[in-house]
């Protein structure tokens, strides 16, 4: 397609503006990603943090690619960005079963990249004729070159899709999502082509990292610690559900102790879901640990590893972030920012029961100690905590899981 090149000057100013936003300012990034990861069409991927963190990625990317482009040869087409960011997120998209309608997120990346090159084209120039002829250049530069990258990214999830219908990994990954969407597949022919009983009970768990270069065989080490949590004999069901992202079953109830002893492998995340029977049992589990991953990803929790059983309760407050965050603020007032000491007493005497002598010993500390740290937390609290135990440990409990405390 032919493409006619700006005046000089105009070229100018667009080297100009790209120069700036090679360097964007934070809240714009931050836009961005809010844009983009909003809205119902986009919640499967938001919910995701795999996918929500690629597609922050793949903003940034396609932010510098198309700055970078202008800035080496002002006002020129820009061609698709095929590089691995936006090259992985395509390959993930089709793993998780989501069609070239989740790429609809490049199109509301593109409005608001547009406006917000406004902004930078209205610091360059005042004459009405060079900022009618610089915007008329931009937008249809950057409409191009999202409309040719999407194009390319759906060639590639064509693609994508055609190479995962082959062989026992395609295989697998169908007669799971059969499983996942209740479809009334035969138990037995299921149990044949996974390799796998679905009979007795199952605990799946997710396994994943952020990381689009993390070691693979950290994943699969940390495949092997939640089966051997399980038991020695324990051969789980092992689905690749994205680039650095790990679906698994196995039977029975993994040792909870054993899960916890040792250390994670760096940038690994572990979610591991409720134990059910049977192949309701295989849907459900498997639910519980995507709840539990999202809440990970949705506190941005520090944590690596983390059960439903653990999490359940803080999984239901902070389904709407914005409430659990003013309930917190609520309930545990300057408490939420005091001491680590004061926080932890408070939080082990609950879970002592109350009994300050139990307490004490779990810290370890004197139990005078103990009671000082509580009556100064009875003074940051906004009600006593001998009148809100249940609310306070719910909040304490949110903040252990965010990393506040």
């Amino acid at each position: 397609m032919s493409w006619e090149l700006p005046s000089p000057r105009v070229r100018e100013l667009i080297r100009r503006g790209a120069q700036i936003a090679l360097n964007p300012p934070a809240e714009w990034l931050e836009e961005l990603d809010r844009a983009t990861l909003s809205g119902a069409s986009r919640q499967k991927i938001a919910e995701d943090p795999v996918l929500a963190a690629a597609t922050r990625r793949t903003n940034r990317a396609n932010l510098l690619f198309w700055a970078a482009a202008n800035v080496r040869d002002p006002g020129r087409r820009v061609s698709a960005n095929l590089g691995d960011a936006p090259l992985a997120v395509a390959r993930d998209l089709v793993r998780r079963g989501l069609n070239e309608s989740a790429l609809d997120a490049y199109r509301v990346g593109q409005g608001v990249s547009l406006r917000l090159w406004t902004q930078i084209a209205f610091t360059l120039t005042a004459e009405p004729e060079e900022l009618r002829e610089l915007l008329d250049v931009s937008c249809r530069s950057i409409a191009a070159f999202i409309d040719d990258t999407v194009a390319a990214l759906s060639e590639q999830m064509s693609r994508e899709r055609e190479a995962l219908t082959q062989g026992t990994h395609a295989e697998r990954r169908e007669v799971v999502s059969l499983l996942l969407d209740g479809a009334p597949i035969p138990r037995r022919r299921a149990e044949h082509q996974l390799g796998y009983r679905l009979t007795g009970q199952h605990t799946a768990a997710v396994i994943w990292s952020e990381d689009p270069d993390a070691d693979l065989g950290a994943l699969d080490r940390a495949t092997e610690r939640v089966a051997a949590a399980g038991g020695a004999d324990q051969r789980p069901l092992t689905v690749p559900a994205g680039a650095t992202t790990r679906w698994v079953w196995l039977h029975g109830r993994p040792d909870t102790a054993r899960l916890h002893a040792g250390t994670a492998p760096p940038a690994v995340h572990v979610a591991v879901g409720s134990t059910a029977s049977g192949v309701d049992g295989f849907r459900r589990s498997h639910l519980d640990a995507l709840t539990v991953q999202r809440m990970l990803a949705r506190l941005s929790s520090p944590q690596q590893l983390a059960t439903y059983e653990e999490v359940e309760l803080v999984a239901l407050l902070t389904a709407d972030p914005e409430r659990a965050e003013h309930f917190v603020k609520r309930t545990l007032g300057d408490l939420e920012t005091a001491g680590q000491e004061v926080v932890e007493a408070v939080r082990v005497f609950i879970a002592a029961q109350c009994n300050a002598s139990h307490a004490a010993a779990r810290l370890p500390t004197h139990r005078n100690t103990l009671l000082r740290r509580l009556a100064r937390a009875d003074q940051l609290l906004p009600r006593p905590l001998a009148d809100d135990i249940v609310n306070v440990a719910a909040a304490l409990e949110v903040l252990r899981w965010r990393g506040s405390a």
